[in-house]
């Protein structure tokens, strides 16, 4: 036997019996709400809401892709970080002190293709290798006695219209002096993109 049988297309209602392995499962249609009906009154509804989310999520990508363009094209950035987070071991276990920061940093003469750029900070300016990879702009600054500072840059923009920034120091002294730095430190912000 098929999958079908024979369907009555007569005055009544209609009638159809769908066989699985051996049983009939008898499908009935009243008339009362027709299938057409019904798929008009669901699909619509469903084509307006996919419109929509694919209308907000163009823009949204749009507008995500602008700012990494914006990002990538950077050749000056103005940083102000305001969180401070500083690591330290207390033999056998570590900590971390988070304290509100008043830390400020700049970099200039960015070029994105040939990967370098020029930092300011308090001792002077310094020379930066920066690479751009998927709406990250990351900039590594080794100092000559070692410790590795990087700063990154996301295509994630804040109200402000500021792009949002991580700032890491890699060093360690054992001896603490205030203003400088002497243990692991990141700092969360912000900076201006020219």
């Amino acid at each position: 036997m098929g999958l079908m049988s024979p369907v009555n297309f007569g005055r009544g209602p209609v009638r159809a019996a769908l066989w699985i392995g051996q049983m009939p499962i008898n499908v009935h249609n009243t008339g009362l709400m027709k299938t057409t009906n019904v798929r008009r009154f669901l699909l619509l509804p469903l084509a307006l809401a996919g419109t929509l989310i694919v209308g907000v999520l163009d823009d949204a990508e749009g507008q995500s892709r602008m700012l990494m363009l914006r990002l990538e094209g950077a050749s000056r950035l103005d940083c102000t970080f305001s969180t401070l987070a500083m690591g330290d071991w207390d033999d056998p276990a570590t900590t971390v002190e988070v304290t509100p920061s008043e830390f400020e940093l700049a970099f200039f003469d960015i070029d994105v293709e040939e990967g370098t750029a020029e930092a300011e900070g308090q001792f002077g300016s310094s020379y930066i290798v920066l690479r751009y990879q998927s709406g990250y702009l990351h900039l590594m600054q080794m100092l000559g006695a070692g410790p590795l500072r990087l700063t990154t840059v996301l295509a994630q923009e804040l109200e402000d219209g500021r792009f949002m920034a991580i700032h890491t120091r890699h060093e360690y002294s054992p001896t603490i002096l205030p203003g400088f730095t002497s243990r692991p430190e990141m700092y969360v912000g912000a900076c201006s993109v020219e």
